[in-house]
């Protein structure tokens, strides 16, 4: 099991105004704030950002992906609009992805630095129509 994930970034203040309200919107919270590291989290911090001043930009094919649960459709469905309003990169709309699971249900973005932040959710059963 995987207990939590970090992401690189270049400007930690701006990354950490980028996640913190898209954050929100799937439950996680500011909990820690250090000099070179910021985390996330629900009971305790389960995603960070960490700080790379010098990273490279990364290629439009590259960089980390990392999928977080919602609830439900709604908080995907928030978790991308937030995102997107805030400057990140639409990389797949809100959406059912059969292809994946007939209940899988997920949105995908880019934030700043290029990292794939995915959030899914299994929709009921009575709603695999």
């Amino acid at each position: 099991m995987i207990d939590h994930v970090s992401v690189a970034v270049r400007d930690l203040a701006a990354s950490a105004r980028f996640y913190e309200p898209v954050l929100q919107e799937i439950g996680l919270k500011k909990m820690v704030v250090r000099e070179d590291t910021v985390g996330f989290g629900k009971r305790y911090p389960e995603f960070w950002l960490n700080s790379r001043p010098r990273m490279p930009d990364l290629p439009p094919d590259c960089g980390t992906h990392i999928c977080l649960r919602a609830r439900g459709a709604d908080g995907v469905d928030r978790f991308w609009k937030a995102a997107v309003e805030r400057g990140g990169e639409d990389d797949g709309p809100p959406g059912r992805r059969p292809d994946y699971n007939p209940r899988y249900y997920a949105a995908f973005i880019k934030d700043p630095d290029g990292n794939r932040i995915e959030v899914v959710t299994f929709l009921p059963e009575e709603d695999e129509a």
